[in-house]
């Protein structure tokens, strides 16, 4: 596999800028005039241009999973077909959201049956995390490709991949913790201990970073 550092380098740059300035809209800038379903996946292509649209007959945001969201109780349902500010927040919030956790996961987070007042202070909550992480990811992300950002041309070949493990590694590792963390909600404490117990009772797997009486983490 081959790669034109500059090509990398360039696109990093540009993913680097772009998070910096990437601002989701503040609640009372979103529409509350009711909008059919055409208008609402047009706006929401504009709100989230940064997702990957492998192909026209499979972008992210469609009619169809729109409906599926409301069929499944993610979000509540339209008013006579029409989206309205609290609507087009859980959208914004849940495709986001999907990119890095299930849809139970969200579901979770994102009770369906919130008051509109509740809703506004998540999301407000929430674009301003989204700016945050943001920030942290491109120092991250800095950090990590240093050379591959300040001198592409005296980068070895294998930095390219090793940095694409890398990032699949973390995103993979931070999907894991946020779906443990998310099994904690409404848990029995004493029950989690005891299952813990249990798994750490069974014995490690045979992996030489971790002693083996810490058990493995369920």
């Amino acid at each position: 596999m081959s790669y034109d550092k500059e090509l990398v380098s360039h696109k990093l740059h540009r993913w680097e800028n772009y998070l910096i300035h990437y601002n989701l809209p503040a609640w009372k800038e979103l529409p509350d005039i009711g909008l059919y379903m055409d208008q609402v996946i047009a706006l929401l292509a504009q709100y989230l241009d940064f997702i990957p649209v492998e192909d026209q007959k499979n972008k992210p945001v469609t009619p169809t999973t729109i409906n599926n969201y409301v069929r499944l109780k993610v979000m509540p349902a339209p008013e006579k077909r029409k989206y309205y500010r609290i609507h087009i927040a859980y959208l914004i919030m849940i495709f986001t959201l999907k990119q890095g956790t299930s849809i139970n996961g969200i579901q979770q987070l994102l009770p369906a049956s919130a008051t509109e007042e509740e809703v506004r202070i998540f999301y407000t909550n929430y674009i301003q995390r989204l700016q945050d992480i943001a920030v942290f990811y491109v120092a991250q992300t800095r950090s990590a490709a240093q050379g591959l950002l300040e001198k592409p041309q005296e980068a070895k070949e294998e930095a390219i991949e090793d940095f694409i493990i890398q990032s699949i590694l973390m995103s993979g590792f931070s999907h894991i913790l946020a779906e443990k963390l998310l099994r904690l909600r409404d848990a029995e404490t004493q029950q989690v201990l005891e299952q813990e117990s249990i798994s750490d009772a069974r014995g490690a797997r045979p992996v030489t970073a971790v002693p083996a009486q810490e058990g493995k983490e369920d």
